[in-house]
């Protein structure tokens, strides 16, 4: 327990010393979890939303990783992780900045998409604070928290994986995991569209699978 608390206080007070290869290793981990952890939550979440009658698929992808929850977990290290020794300070820093990325990026795709949304609060539970549909109090609340998860929790594992692992090892495992993901997300976000090849949300609702529709 005493080492436990000696390494956590280290990550604390002491600022990291990984090169800038094992830098990208963790944070292609980062991406990584985040993005499946957004997508735990998504599926969650919309078992209830929806009346707890059946479960849907979240996002574009065949595999369970959601690219928004990626990029809010590599901004909010960035903005937060000097901040550390504050965890209110992470809190609001992490849920400020991700209730606007999250605020701009669904009113980007409405005007781009010709009123495409991939959320809408006006038809969620829990909304309040809701504008336009695009972010509401819960929604930014909830990113606070996972901001709070991810400086005090994921990082701190994510640090002492890549310090235990050897690092060609961690390199290999990491990158190819975050590739594979990126491959996926490229592949339904651009190439699909392109070349009018099949999306897995058009493959996966062919085989029954649920999503959510929203007017």
């Amino acid at each position: 327990m005493m080492y436990m608390k000696k390494k956590y206080d280290d990550y604390l007070n002491k600022d990291h010393s990984f090169d800038k290869k094992m830098m990208l290793g963790i944070f292609c981990l980062v991406i990584v979890i985040s993005g499946v952890l957004g997508f735990i939550f998504e599926f969650i979440f919309y078992y209830f939303n929806e009346g707890m009658k059946y479960f849907y698929w979240r996002g574009g992808n065949f595999l369970p990783w959601i690219n928004i929850y990626a990029i809010g977990a590599l901004g909010i290290y960035f903005l937060t992780y000097k901040h550390r020794k504050k965890p209110f300070k992470v809190f609001l820093i992490g849920g400020i900045f991700c209730g606007i990325l999250e605020y701009f990026s669904g009113l980007g795709m409405y005007i781009i998409g010709n009123g495409f949304r991939c959320w809408d609060y006006n038809t969620e539970i829990l909304n309040f604070g809701n504008i336009g549909g695009f972010v509401c109090l819960r929604s930014v609340l909830f990113f606070g928290l996972s901001s709070l998860l991810l400086i005090y929790i994921i990082m701190p594992l994510c640090f002492s994986i890549a310090k235990k692992v050897n690092k060609n090892v961690f390199l290999c495992v990491t990158i190819t995991l975050c590739s594979i993901i990126l491959i996926d997300e490229i592949y339904n976000l651009a190439i699909a569209r392109i070349f009018g090849l099949a999306r897995a949300s058009d493959i996966y609702k062919q085989l029954g699978v649920r999503y959510v529709k929203f007017n």
